[in-house]
């Protein structure tokens, strides 16, 4: 099945972009001038859906979350390939050379050990060498991005590496590695504190996040080089993110609405 030929209903078409024109707004309120990227967090959600949005919001929604590696593979191969994903499910050593081998796979938002940033570079040069850009209509591959995610919360059930020299030392194998791009640092911080961040309440996951992110630049010497940016805030706490300086937010339900159970998802409708 192709984009066109896939089935868009109007009604629901028009109340998506009706939200994410809502969120938008939101957070140009708090952005203070800046760009922030949004990213639609589309798991679960049938293809249909990222379709209307990528067609009818004004401008065309883009960039698109998605937390199971073979969900965005399959979408992956029946949307459009101007559309930007964003792997920010936990990372498996086990997703990694299929998830490099997307040619649009603009970033992996979850990267937590050495371990996985070697694989995803392995897969990606291999992507990058094997590509005929003699193929028509077909955006070349790029490095692919990473956000390497830091446990700011210290919680045993959350993913991520541990803030200070581990994060750094993560950070500089990311830099180094030659088809992967350092985009900056992603946390998923304490559900307590997501739920009490506003733009006036400052989320304590948020400023050590904030603190990393001047401790790696400092290490690797990218200050006045280029500004790694701050992934932080999802639906529940992303206008306070962006008033602490988030670069991008990752919002879902606020957008699509309520998830089915996984069992029940469709890929497309």
């Amino acid at each position: 099945m192709t984009d066109t030929e896939m089935r868009i209903d109007p009604k629901r078409a028009a109340a998506l972009v009706s939200q994410i024109k809502t969120v938008r707004e939101r957070i140009t309120a708090v952005s203070s001038g800046r760009d922030v990227r949004l990213v639609a967090v589309s798991k679960l959600k049938p293809a249909n859906d990222i379709l209307a949005l990528a067609q009818q919001a004004t401008p065309p929604q883009l960039h698109f979350g998605e937390n199971y590696a073979q969900e965005l593979s399959q979408k992956a191969e029946i949307l459009p390939r101007h559309i930007q994903w964003h792997f920010i499910g936990g990372l498996q050593s086990g997703h990694c050379k299929n998830l490099a081998k997307i040619p649009n796979l603009w970033c992996v938002s979850s990267v937590d050990t050495e371990k996985k940033a070697q694989l995803l570079d392995k897969h990606r040069g291999e992507l990058l060498s094997s590509f005929s850009s003699s193929t028509p209509d077909v955006p070349t591959p790029a490095k692919l991005n990473i956000h390497v995610q830091i446990n700011t919360s210290g919680e045993s059930s959350k993913s991520g590496c541990e803030p200070g020299a581990a994060a750094v030392s993560l950070c500089r194998a990311v830099e180094a590695a030659p088809h992967l791009h350092l985009l900056g640092l992603m946390t998923i911080g304490a559900i307590a504190r997501s739920v009490a961040t506003t733009p006036g309440n400052e989320n304590e996951d948020f400023v050590r996040l904030r603190e990393q992110r001047d401790l790696v630049a400092a290490e690797l010497g990218l200050e006045g080089d280029r500004e790694l940016e701050l992934s932080m805030g999802m639906s529940e706490d992303f206008e306070g993110a962006v008033a602490m300086g988030s670069g991008e937010v990752r919002v879902g339900s606020t957008i699509f609405g309520a998830r089915p159970l996984k069992s029940e998802a469709k890929i497309r409708e």
